[in-house]
């Protein structure tokens, strides 16, 4: 007995450092398009790794694939928002080893989600045996892996405001499954990969007919991606725009000293009175105190060179709202009205403080670490009849919130623009993480996006997601162009201004359902 429970105990050690193994190999292909194909072998591997138990009881199954996913999810996650670290122990002045354990309990939080997820899979799985699986429980056990899958990512997405942060389908993006993100959004094309890794790992557990089936799925999928990819949801209009990205290279270190503050003047207002160009857009709070604080006639004279050159500039910049109230926020100088944009989705401990949990704010000794949130539904800013919608750095993460400004199609964008400042995290992969999500945001609504960052990635994008042009990150520079704006709606953003999460969560209950109901089918 001894030596049998021995073997079972590195068994279940084995599989569980694997699994590790395989989250972190996940986290490698986010932020590097060529690697997005690999995600889906990673997790498909891990699939088959989850399928691989013999147990007849749902429950022991669902326990071992609840390990198992708390493995994975902590070898994905740490592996991939080890960043964080920096923020804390840099520039936050939290010791290294509280800094490394928050970054660490972080990532063990955020591996409930797919441990969720595995138990479920697992559990609505046929055991491991030595005869193949019968077809159609085999397409049961991918249905249910994907429906549970992609629940679990919505889940993560939402609850606690939300962390959706290297979700399976932004590694898609350059891909042929990419092309489902204007039908059902980055969450549709999350579950469209998590259902391929699925049938791509059935092909260690079914007979050769079950095989045909799987790779016929797989094709049928990738195929569908490609041709959806090719259908146009919105088309050019409005005068095409020349815009001017500004990307200062503020060290964070130094961006709040009082010091500082002429020269980040200084350089941005030379850049904002000089430059011509239809919009000029600068970093989320390149101006970083309160317009009392600036100059009596800063902001006057930006205004009046702006008027004079007929452009308009979108501003980071904080505000007041009332007595007691800050908000991240843009302004929008040069219009005939003026214009406000204050961010909506704010970050937890970065921005808003949530309750309890003052104690580890002030151990990160972050200025400004309590704002107001604006309303999902604020207008955009009008550039020569051209709808630029502003977004704030993590905020675009949130397709479905983005959405809201799509529900009257008269309102509707036609350019996004992201004010981002990463300048927190380092020289690391977040920020070509933060251009893929980015990337992701125009697939969805089949718009350009023009980002301008204190450290990178600025780039202009294209309606389809590919990058246009990008300044060298960690540079001071202006990266100028031309965007054309777009008009229309894409599927994506018809539903989701309506119906937010629902669809994709109808998609995954369907998946589940289903999987569930061919699982149960007794092989013939």
């Amino acid at each position: 007995m001894k030596p049998n429970l021995a073997a079972t105990r590195w068994r279940g050690l084995s599989s569980a450092l694997l699994a590790l193994l395989l989250g972190l190999a996940l986290a490698q292909t986010f932020g590097r398009p060529r690697f997005g194909p690999f995600s889906v072998l990673a997790l498909a591997i891990f699939i088959a790794l989850l399928w691989r138990t013999p147990a007849a009881s749902a429950t022991a199954r669902a326990r071992r694939g609840a390990a198992l996913g708390l493995a994975f999810g902590l070898g994905w996650f740490a592996g991939g928002v080890w960043w964080l670290y920096i923020s804390m122990a840099v520039y936050g002045g939290m010791p290294p080893p509280l800094a490394g354990g928050a970054v660490l309990l972080f990532s063990a939080y955020l591996a409930i989600y797919p441990a969720l997820a595995s138990a479920l899979a697992a559990a609505l799985a046929p055991p491991a045996a030595r005869q193949p699986w019968h077809a159609l429980r085999a397409l049961g056990a991918a249905l249910a892996f994907a429906g549970a899958w992609a629940l679990s990512e919505v889940l993560r997405g939402t609850v606690f405001t939300g962390f959706p942060w290297l979700a399976l389908g932004y590694a898609q993006v350059g891909n042929p499954l990419a092309g489902y993100a204007p039908i059902l959004g980055m969450y549709g094309v999350d579950f469209a990969a998590a259902l391929t890794a699925a049938l791509l790992a059935l092909l260690t557990q079914v007979s050769l007919r079950g095989a045909g089936l799987s790779v016929a799925l797989m094709l049928a999928l990738t195929a569908g991606g490609q041709q959806l990819a090719k259908v146009r949801w919105t088309h050019p209009e409005g005068p095409q725009l020349t815009v001017a990205l500004l990307q200062g290279d503020v060290p964070q270190s130094e961006k709040f000293r009082p010091e500082r503050l002429k020269p980040t003047l200084d350089l941005y207002g030379d850049w904002l009175t000089t430059l011509r160009a239809d919009l000029i857009v600068t970093p989320e709070t390149a101006v970083p105190v309160l317009p009392e604080d600036l100059p009596p006639s800063y902001l006057r004279a930006l205004t009046s060179a702006l008027m004079a050159h007929h452009a308009h500039a979108l501003l980071g910049i904080p505000l007041t709202r009332g007595a007691d109230q800050y908000t991240n926020s843009v302004l929008g100088l040069g219009g005939a009205q003026p214009y406000r944009y204050d961010k909506a989705h704010l970050v937890p401990f970065g921005e808003f403080i949530p309750y309890g949990f003052h104690w580890f704010v002030r151990l990160m000794d972050m200025p400004l670490g309590d704002f107001a949130r604006g309303t999902l539904d604020q207008p955009s800013f009008d550039v020569h009849g051209v709808k630029v919608a502003p977004t704030i750095c993590y905020e675009d993460l949130f397709g479905e919130q983005l959405a809201q400004r799509f529900r009257d199609p008269r309102q509707a964008p036609n350019i996004i623009a992201n004010l981002t400042n990463l300048a927190w995290f380092g020289d690391t992969i977040v920020i070509p993480q933060h251009l893929e999500i980015a990337r992701m945001r125009s697939l969805e609504f089949q718009l350009p996006t023009i980002r301008a960052t204190n450290t990178g990635a600025t780039a202009i994008l294209d309606a389809q997601g590919r990058v246009q042009a990008m300044l060298q990150p960690y540079t001071v520079g202006v990266l100028s162009g031309h965007v054309q704006g777009y008009a229309g709606l894409t599927p994506f953003a018809w539903l989701a201004s309506r119906y937010g999460y629902l669809p994709i969560v109808g998609l995954s209950l369907l998946a589940l359902a289903a999987g569930a109901a061919l699982a149960r089918k007794r092989a013939s």
